[in-house]
């Protein structure tokens, strides 16, 4: 590694820490003023909006989604500045190539890129539950939903259920009735005016039922007050709060996602969605890395401002094509991998025209 390596890995860093520093600050400010009027409405404590919401929630949240737009501002912020002081000039002119003087971006933008996907992983599922449950009491606690309703859910090859409606707090749910079958064929359909779930022994109780066991021409039937079964699903299956896929651990999205294989209440887009951007959107840094050093290693009559204003504009485009793919699969049908590709592979496109352009 030599010295100009160590010259642009530091101001690329430090560049970076920076921009997220005054963004985070801009970002409560702005949060802050507009919910302040909730904050006091639902009575929340001091210490729970800067710790809990802020610093564990909401901060943690904006950062990594917003890291895209940091890394962009940040690689062309410096490199804009290394250029207006003529020191880019000296080091293409000294035998470095434009392609060895992005080494030291990619490493950068490699370790963003690492540390982005680690949190996707391990730290964000926790911080965006944090977040969530905080807003559910002191931000839009009327606006949240407990009860799910017509829900139809299928929890094994053969077995099919459906709740009219389930209450997620106190964890019961009514007009419930569960059908098996023999390939094409019923075999039983229990049907049960209430059903409840005991977290001690995790099990169902199924309340006022009547069971038909249907055996080609011949049915008898039975009924109770009261039926404990095992089924393969839970309370949070019938969650209904906004953004309860980002809440999941890795290892709970992936069960999720095979449990809706089999279900199919039409939530995989969401899941698989909430799945490839974990893991595709890290690699981002290295794209927008790109085209900030193609676009801003070039001196510029005027200063930073046109490059860096440009550098925005680019990384406002990039997150509003994440959103509008992000709702075309969600609302749209488009495929989840498709979907969260877009935007990537535009850009990418974008940073190989860029580099052929710089300046060499």
């Amino acid at each position: 590694m030599k010295i100009i390596d160590r010259y642009i890995i530091k101001k690329y860093l430090s560049t970076f820490v920076f921009t997220v520093a005054i963004f985070c600050v801009v970002i409560v400010i702005f949060d802050i003023s507009e919910k302040i009027d909730d904050f006091n409405k639902y009575k929340a404590p001091m210490s729970k909006v800067f710790l809990q919401y802020y610093a564990l929630g909401s901060l943690p949240f904006f950062i990594n989604m917003l890291t895209p737009l940091f890394n962009f501002i940040a690689v062309i912020f410096f490199t804009s500045k290394m250029a207006d002081q003529t020191e880019i000039v000296p080091i293409l002119s000294g035998g470095m190539s434009f392609n060895r003087m992005l080494r030291p971006y990619l490493l950068c933008s490699g370790l963003i890129c690492a540390m982005t996907l680690v949190s996707n992983v391990y730290v964000i599922p926790f911080t965006n539950k944090v977040k969530v449950d905080f807003e559910n009491v002191y931000v839009k606690p009327n606006k949240v939903s407990n009860t799910s309703s017509s829900t139809h859910m299928q929890i094994d090859s053969n077995t099919y259920v459906y709740m009219g409606s389930f209450d997620t707090k106190a964890k019961v749910g009514y007009n419930f009735s569960l059908e098996k079958f023999d390939g094409n064929r019923m075999t039983e359909k229990l049907m049960a005016e209430r059903i409840t779930w005991d977290s001690t022994q995790n099990k169902w109780s199924i309340h006022s039922y009547t069971n038909r066991h249907i055996d080609g021409l011949k049915e008898r039937m039975d009924s109770g007050e009261k039926r404990d079964t095992t089924l393969d699903m839970a309370p949070q299956d019938f969650d209904v709060y906004e953004n309860v896929f980002t809440t999941m651990s890795q290892k709970e999205l992936e069960s999720r996602i095979s449990k809706e294989e089999i279900r199919g209440t039409g939530m995989m887009n969401e899941l698989l969605l909430e799945k490839y951007k974990r893991i595709i959107n890290p690699f981002s840094a290295f794209i927008l890395t790109i085209i900030g050093v193609s676009l801003s290693s070039k001196k510029v009559r005027g200063g930073i401002g046109l490059s860096l204003g440009l550098g925005i504009a680019l990384s406002c485009i990039y997150i509003v094509l994440e959103r509008f793919s992000s709702m075309f699969s969600i609302k749209g049908g488009l495929d989840p991998l498709i979907s969260v590709l877009i935007p990537n592979v535009i850009f990418l496109f974008i940073s190989f025209y860029l580099l052929k352009k710089a300046p060499k």
